[in-house]
């Protein structure tokens, strides 16, 4: 067995479209053999490391709307696809309006790395494991995506099918996503348990957010995501049917976060047996609970 010390990059054709439907007929045109390429911190390792193969990389980074970060008071925050997690976590209107979201961002890989990384890329990558769908997936993103049939939307909730697949068809290319309006106060936290504190993937990945809520019994709302624990980064409804009904003690935490290491289907990898993956889900968890509860005051 011959191992390389020096992998390379396998022989590809750039490819440069100067619009978006322009890119989504050359997607289209060669699916299976071409990919639309944004940061590239995930293709490229890929490629490298022999798992993909395209003949093209399609660069859409410069395209239309692709690095706009815009926030309206109606309508909320819409981050292009190309934007990177360095400059969603530095701006002023994700602190105050989405700051889980900066939280999330700030646990991927290294600064350097985050220069090029993007929001975008890690939803479309569909890693169970990904840093920040969590947040998305709690702040109802909403996925702007140009097909060859003209733009579409696409709730993020609907968007994963399983490891690496997604609802994204040829030509399909994602183009921003849109959260509205947070609900008023409310708080956040990501607790990320990896092998080591910096650029490790996450064994398990809890992203909890609560807020006041007069509609509910106990007077508050609280959802939490789970992700690196399913075949899909999932969100674990029982928990908010849980604290949604009953008075917000110890004990309905502990319950809540029963009900969400429940909810889990871990797997066995190298990363961690899915018994210690579910026991730490129960953990994590209540733990995320509380530090928004703190926070709710």
């Amino acid at each position: 067995m011959t191992l390389d010390t020096h992998p390379t990059l396998p022989e590809f054709e750039y490819i440069r479209p100067a619009t978006l439907a322009e890119a989504s007929d050359f997607l289209a045109r060669h699916a299976g053999e071409a990919r639309p390429f944004l940061g590239g911190t995930d293709v490229f390792v890929r490629m490298r490391d022999g798992f993909l193969t395209p003949r093209y990389l399609v660069d859409v980074k410069r395209l239309d709307g692709m690095n706009d970060l815009r926030f309206d008071p109606q309508a909320g925050l819409t981050i292009g696809a190309a934007v990177n997690m360095n400059r969603v976590a530095a701006a002023p209107e994700v602190q105050a309006h989405y700051p889980l979201l900066a939280e999330a961002c700030r646990t991927v890989a290294s600064y350097q790395l985050r220069t090029r990384a993007t929001i975008v890329g890690n939803i479309c990558n569909a890693s169970p494991a990904g840093d920040t769908i969590g947040a998305c997936l709690l702040f109802d993103g909403v996925l702007h995506i140009q097909g060859v049939d003209g733009p579409r939307l696409e709730p993020l909730k609907s968007f994963f099918l399983g490891p690496g697949k997604t609802t994204l068809k040829p030509g399909d290319i994602v183009t921003a996503i849109q959260f509205p309006l947070p609900p008023q106060g409310c708080q956040g936290t990501y607790i990320k348990l990896g092998r080591n504190k910096l650029s490790d993937l996450s064994i398990v990945g809890v992203t909890a957010l609560g807020c006041p809520d007069a509609a509910c019994a106990s007077g508050y709302r609280f959802r939490v995501a789970l992700t690196s624990v399913a075949p899909v980064p999932l969100v674990a409804g029982a928990v908010e049917t849980c604290l949604a009904e009953n008075p917000i003690t110890p004990d309905a935490i502990q319950e809540a976060a029963r009900l969400a290491a429940e909810a889990s289907t871990p797997i066995d990898d190298v990363r961690g047996s899915a018994r210690y993956r579910k026991q730490m889900v129960g953990k994590l968890s209540a733990r995320a609970l509380n530090a928004v509860w703190r926070k709710l005051g």
